[in-house]
């Protein structure tokens, strides 16, 4: 396998709290790996520092040979965990942003969601519910032809049709040669989709491995394995 992502003695501090402790970690291509721990664990620091919106305290964190900055940007797609899209905005405002903004956006293929959950592209976000909001958000990611998709929380406060849908969505919607790296304590909603698994806590890899191979040496499926270890 070819590795795309890797992290070296990672860190991040805020002041005197350690979000990322040394964290070591590789992701390969082709893989879709569910990154997944308790809130506080560190999933959103180590998301947001592949994506160059934070700077690590010490240690090494590269992206296809490079540290984050505008080489990885380009093939980096990210969904943050709140929309960030302004209220006023149409879906035909989002669709030249993002035409405008990243080389790889396929808006053939944007479109091609959208019609099929019959959103109407006149449609302002301020007039939708929560979950269409997040299907807009995550499309637009998904139309990227990026390298890693960086999903943090998905399917958080979405009903469970919705969940069905972002996670259709996610599994069609990326190629061969790259991975998506989903951030979540829904583990049970998620597992049947996932390569792999990596357990986080106190911002240290506590396991990682393939989800098969997880399931194979504890004999336990990855949610009631993450249930024991994190008690919840």
């Amino acid at each position: 396998m070819e590795t795309l992502l890797e992290c070296h003695q990672l860190s991040k501090h805020y002041g005197s709290k350690v979000a990322l402790d040394h964290l070591d970690l590789t992701i390969e291509r082709g893989r879709i790996i569910g990154l997944l721990g308790p809130n506080g664990s560190g999933k959103t620091t180590l998301i947001k520092l592949i994506n160059g919106l934070l700077a690590p305290t010490s240690g090494t964190l590269l992206i296809n040979g490079h540290a984050p900055g505008p080489e990885t940007k380009k093939v980096v797609s990210y969904l943050p965990e709140r929309t960030y899209f302004n209220t006023w905005m149409k879906v035909t405002d989002i669709l030249r942003f993002f035409n405008d903004f990243y080389a790889d956006f396929d808006d053939k293929r944007a479109l091609e969601m959208l019609h099929r959950l019959n959103i109407n592209e006149s449609m302002r976000l301020g007039a939708m519910s929560k979950g269409t909001k997040e299907k807009v958000q995550l499309i637009m990611v998904m139309s990227r032809n990026a390298d890693l998709y960086c999903l943090d929380e998905p399917i958080g406060g979405v009903d469970p049709a919705a969940r069905d849908y972002i996670l259709q969505t996610i599994i069609t919607n990326y190629s061969e040669r790259a991975s998506v790296l989903i951030s979540t304590h829904l583990i049970s909603d998620i597992e049947n989709v996932l390569d792999d698994a990596i357990f986080i806590q106190n911002g240290r890899v506590m396991l990682t491995g393939s989800v098969d191979d997880i399931r194979m040496n504890e004999g336990k499926s990855v949610d009631a394995l993450f249930r024991e270890v994190f008690r919840c």
